[in-house]
């Protein structure tokens, strides 16, 4: 776009991709997120230092401050994201539902105001039936959330849910909804501009999920009819109008298993899977989120987009998926993604760089896009394959594992899919790419020390039962 990037980095950033690929970069402060990246007051004074004309929150951190927002504009920049006034409006779960029952969009039965004592939750409980859900009100993640079957466990869950909210958010306020079990977790990509057009780019499939956290994303939905496609493309675009919406957000529901859907929440703000919903329609998001800003008008090529092919993204987290998903540090000794068609790698990091403790341990996004569902998951399986990725614990060989499942390949799983299929063993009994070499060159030494090999070029395939993993060891071959 011809347009100058000034990066921001921590102590601990200051070698990371985006410094090196920024045209200026400014240090911030230290490696904790509270002395560098969400100190809004440093982060503006240093944009009108380096003579920035706007602010890019990304989609971390202060992407859904509203008070941040305003603190930009106030100060004669430009945030590239929604008013404050909007993210205020939908940042809050409560004020968004309220929003969301003046757009007639459908809602969860639950509490229509914040819940702050046992005897207020019982009440609730009343309408919304067991199992219901706890969650809090000014946050994400999965923090602040309970799931409660029965009504003597409401007095330990509420106090648990309430301190997490708390501590995590800075506000304890929760709320009570019926507990939509086995659900899918659909959302719809919306885009306006200033001058109030708003339309929705489709949705994305993020059902499956660790710990209330995304894994893997695709879009279209395997299961989604067009009927409810534009059904849930309409409420998201009449909520976004509601509130004044502009630039891009995702509106999230539940659906369940009979297809019905359920208002979730809105993220006023670029999310981390917005590259497969690039892929299905060819846009940029991040480039129309910055005409958005300059005050540009949407063109036909949003009124009139068409969605085609399939997309599939994975996260790859330094997470151990053998042990709960538990993140890992160190250095990265090979980062090595794979290329070619229809393969998009979004990295932050590259060989020789250390995964810091102190922030999110997403390291990579791997997206694939293919024609059909079935070739794009069978592109993924082929990318992750080729990913050398070593030095740290990561998330490939789960997400391998999941694109080979048949429940996965079949369409039929939901946001409970990692607790109900996946074993940690399953894991363990595949060897590694590396693994598999040094098995094939052993076999070969033992075929020639034997004097069994062939003559002449040859081709040797070397199948393992997966029963032989804990018998592959350095010290043995």
């Amino acid at each position: 776009m011809g347009i100058r990037t000034v990066a921001v980095y921590s102590t601990a950033d200051k070698n990371s991709r985006h410094v090196l690929l920024a045209d200026e970069a400014w240090e911030i402060g230290e490696a904790p997120s509270s002395e560098s990246y969400l100190k809004g007051d440093v982060l503006i004074e240093t944009a009108k230092k380096a003579g920035a004309d706007a602010i890019h929150p990304g989609y971390g951190f202060l992407s859904e401050n509203a008070g941040f927002a305003k603190a930009v504009q106030d100060a004669g920049l430009i945030f590239v994201g929604p008013s404050p006034e909007s993210i205020m409006a939908m940042g809050d779960k409560l004020r968004a539902k309220e929003t969301a029952r003046k757009s007639k969009v459908p809602l969860v039965p639950g509490s229509v105001s914040a819940i702050k004592t046992v005897q207020e939750a019982i009440m609730a409980s009343k309408e919304t039936g067991f199992p219901l859900l706890i969650k809090a009100s000014a946050g994400g993640g999965g923090k602040g959330m309970r799931i409660v079957t029965k009504e003597e466990d409401l007095d330990n869950e509420m106090h648990m849910a309430m301190n997490e909210a708390g501590s995590a958010f800075g506000d304890p306020t929760v709320f009570i909804e019926r507990y939509v079990q086995s659900p899918k977790h659909i959302e719809i990509q919306v885009i306006g501009d200033q001058h109030g057009n708003v339309y929705h780019l489709f949705e994305r499939d993020c059902s499956i999920q660790r710990r209330h956290q995304k894994v893997i994303e695709e879009a279209p939905s395997s299961i989604l009819t067009p009927e409810v496609r534009e059904s849930m493309g309409r409420d998201a675009v009449n909520l976004a109008k509601t509130c004044g919406y502009y630039s891009t957000g995702t509106v999230e529901f539940i659906l369940d298993k009979d297809l019905n859907y359920y208002f979730l929440e809105m993220n006023t703000r670029l999310q981390v899977e917005h590259p497969v919903t690039e892929l299905i329609t060819g846009l940029d998001l991040v480039k129309e989120q910055i005409k958005i800003a300059q005050g540009e008008v949407l063109g036909p090529h949003i009124s009139n987009v068409k969605m085609r092919g399939h997309a599939i993204e994975i996260r790859i987290c330094a997470e151990d998926p053998t042990n709960q998903f538990s993140p890992d540090v160190g250095g990265l000794t090979h980062f090595e993604g794979p290329h070619g068609p229809g393969i998009r790698l979004d990295s932050g990091y590259q060989a020789g760089d250390e995964i810091p403790i102190f922030y999110d341990p997403l390291m990579a996004k791997l997206i694939v896009f293919g024609e059909d569902r079935k070739t794009a998951m069978d592109r993924m399986i082929s990318a992750i394959d080729r990913f050398d990725l070593r030095g740290v614990a990561n998330t490939l060989g789960f997400c391998k594992w999941v694109m080979q499942h048949p429940d996965f390949r079949e369409g039929w799983f939901d946001t409970h899919f990692i607790a109900q299929s996946y074993d940690p063993t399953y894991l363990n009994s595949e060897l590694s790419l590396s693994e598999q070499q040094s098995l094939a060159i052993s076999v070969l030494h033992f075929l020639g020390k034997n004097k069994l090999s062939p003559v002449g070029n040859t081709v040797l395939k070397v199948e393992v039962k997966n029963n032989w993993k804990n018998r592959v060891t350095g010290s043995r071959w």
